[in-house]
C-alpha cells in the first residue's frame, strides 16, 4: 500500500480530498490527512469570525468521509524528507510515499519590535476566535487599531464598524490609498465607504513598534486598546525550516508539477508555494486540481505533462459589512450591492458543494 499523506485540511488540501473521493483512489493506495482541527476552515471567513458577526459554525466544513482516509488531529513539528516521514507533536511519527505540504501561512510582523507579543491576529481559526472574545468585549467608544489595509485588514474593519458603532476604528496603510493591488477606482470607494462610516483611515503609516495597548507610527505613540495585525504573511514556519530554495517570505520554490525541485514526491500547494500570483484559495485550488493530475497519471503509470496551462483565476471579492463590496471579476471593477452579493453566493456554493 501507498500512502498519501496531506498537511493541512485547507483548500489545496480539501480540493485534492475532493477529487480523489470517493471513486478516484486507486485501491492499494490510501490517505492520511493531518490538521490541528477536526474540520475545513473557510479562512476567507476569519474576519467576520473575529468581529462577532458569524458563528463559529459557519466557518467549518466537515472532512470527507472514506474506509481509505484516516484523518489525524495534531501538529506538526517537523518534516523529515530522507527518511519519508512525518514528525508530530506527542504522537508517532507517519510515513509517506507521497507528500502534499498545505500547512497555510502565519503573520510576518517585518520585524517590528512588540508586533508579534502585543498585536491580536486573524490568521488561524484559534486566533480569530481569541480576536473575537477581545473585540466584543471591549466597552464603548474602545479604539481598535488595525495594521495593514489589504483584502483582510479591510474587510475587517468594515464588518467590525458596522457590528460595532461604538468603537473607534484606526486603519493603518503604508500606501498613498488602501488596497494598494486593487485599482485606484476601487480604492477610492472604499476610502469613500469608510469615510461615511467613520473609520479613520491613516494612509502613508510606519508602524516602528508597538507596546501594550498603544502603537507607535513614524515614532509617534498612539494609544488603542486592541490592536490587530493584518499587515502581511509568510509561509508556515514548518515550511521556513525546510532546505531548498525559498523566495523572500519563506514560500519554496517549486517545479511545474508542483513538487520540490529535488523531490518529486514532495507538492507544495498553497500560501507554503511561491507561485507568480498573490496567495488566495482559488490559486490554492487551482495548484491542488494539477496535483491530482500529477499523482493519478504516476498511479497509473502514464507519462505527465511537460507543463500545465497557467491557472485560472476568475477575480478578487470583499465585503463592506453585510450590504455592500467591491471586487474585480475578469478585470472589470464591481462595487455596491452586486459585489456583496456575488461573495455571499460564491460561499454558499462552496459550503453546499464540500459540506
Amino acid at each position: 500500500m501507498q500512502n498519501l499523506v496531506i498537511l493541512g485540511g485547507g483548500y489545496g488540501g480539501m480540493k485534492i480530498l475532493n477529487e480523489l473521493l470517493p471513486n478516484h483512489l486507486p485501491e492499494d493506495v490510501t490517505i492520511t490527512l493531518v490538521d490541528r482541527v477536526p474540520y475545513h476552515c473557510l479562512k476567507t471567513e476569519y474576519y467576520a469570525l473575529a468581529a462577532g458577526t458569524i458563528s463559529d459554525k459557519e466557518v467549518r466544513v466537515t472532512f470527507p468521509e472514506h474506509q481509505s482516509l484516516q484523518v489525524k488531529y495534531g501538529e506538526v513539528t517537523s518534516i523529515d524528507t530522507k527518511e519519508q516521514k512525518v514528525i508530530l507533536k506527542d504522537d508517532a511519527p507517519i510515513s509517506y510515499d507521497d507528500l502534499v505540504i498545505g500547512l497555510g501561512c502565519e503573520d510576518n510582523y517585518h520585524d517590528v519590535p512588540g508586533a508579534a507579543e502585543y498585536t491580536y491576529s486573524i490568521q488561524s481559526i484559534e486566533k480569530a476566535r481569541h480576536t473575537y472574545s477581545v473585540l466584543n468585549n471591549l466597552g464603548p467608544g474602545a479604539v481598535v487599531g488595525i495594521v495593514g489595509a489589504g483584502l483582510s485588514g479591510v474587510e475587517l474593519a468594515s464588518e467590525l464598524s458596522e457590528s460595532r458603532e461604538d468603537l473607534t476604528i484606526k486603519l493603518f496603510d503604508r500606501g498613498k490609498h488602501i488596497l494598494s493591488s486593487f485599482p485606484e477606482r476601487l480604492s477610492k470607494y472604499v476610502e469613500n465607504w469608510f469615510v461615511r462610516n467613520n473609520v479613520e483611515i491613516i494612509n502613508q503609516s510606519n508602524i516602528t513598534k508597538v507596546d501594550e495597548k498603544r502603537i507607535y507610527n513614524h515614532d509617534e505613540p498612539i494609544d488603542c486598546d486592541v490592536i490587530v495585525w493584518t499587515a502581511g504573511i509568510q509561509a508556515n514556519h514548518i515550511v521556513r525550516q525546510m532546505d531548498g530554495e525559498k523566495d523572500r517570505s519563506g514560500r519554496l520554490v517549486v517545479t511545474p508539477h508542483h513538487h520540490l525541485p529535488n523531490d518529486e514526491h514532495v507538492f507544495i500547494v498553497g500560501d507554503c508555494a511561491s507561485l507568480p500570483y498573490a496567495p488566495s484559495a482559488q490559486l490554492a485550488e487551482g495548484q491542488a486540481e494539477q496535483i491530482v493530475e500529477v499523482l493519478r497519471k504516476r498511479w497509473n503509470g502514464e507519462a505527465l505533462p511537460e507543463t500545465f496551462p497557467p491557472i485560472k483565476l476568475k477575480g478578487v471579492l470583499g465585503s463592506l459589512g453585510k450590504k455592500q463590496g467591491f471586487g474585480l471579476m475578469a478585470d472589470h471593477a464591481i462595487t455596491g450591492r452586486v459585489a456583496r452579493l456575488l461573495k455571499s453566493g460564491i460561499l454558499w456554493l462552496y459550503k453546499y458543494h464540500n459540506g
